[in-house]
């Protein structure tokens, strides 16, 4: 396996993970919170943290020293549009993060956090956002891929 395979795959797995805890957040706070679930969102938003820092790291890594190289990448629009739409979302989720983090007391005493109705109703907003988000930056890996959105 070659170094570029092995940094495209660690690519992918990590959007692929990260998409699956943000899934996982908003199945866990649709339903009657709990202490195991409530445990379970501050997991599953721990990793989805991780794999967006992993995404990143990687994608530089690759933008850098793989694929296309660096000019392809910043002469494309479509990667300026995917590398805005991650950082948007990134600062979108500060929300939800930080609305789980103040669980943590409750879930370490054993307790069943209480938010707020409109503040989970917040948070499922942004998760749901954060899911059309991904959705098109799919879209823009896409463009790329094929090319589409190179403006030299």
């Amino acid at each position: 396996m070659t170094t570029a395979a092995l940094f495209a795959f660690l690519h992918h797995l990590s959007a692929f993970t990260l998409f699956a805890a943000l899934i996982l957040e908003f199945v866990l706070i649709r339903g009657i919170l709990t202490v195991e679930s409530a445990r379970k969102v501050l997991l599953a938003d721990m990793i989805l943290g991780i794999s967006a820092s992993v995404l990143l790291l990687v994608g530089f890594t690759r933008v850098f020293y793989f694929e296309k190289g660096a000019y392809y990448y910043f002469h494309n629009w479509a990667f300026h549009t995917k590398l805005t739409l991650f950082v948007l979302l990134a600062l979108a989720s500060i929300i939800p993060t930080r609305e789980f983090l103040s669980w943590r007391p409750a879930v370490k005493a054993g307790e069943v956090p209480k938010p707020a109705p409109e503040r989970l109703k917040l948070v499922r907003t942004i998760i749901h956002l954060e899911m059309a988000g991904v959705v098109a930056i799919l879209l823009m890996a896409a463009l790329m891929a094929k090319g589409i959105g190179v403006t030299v």
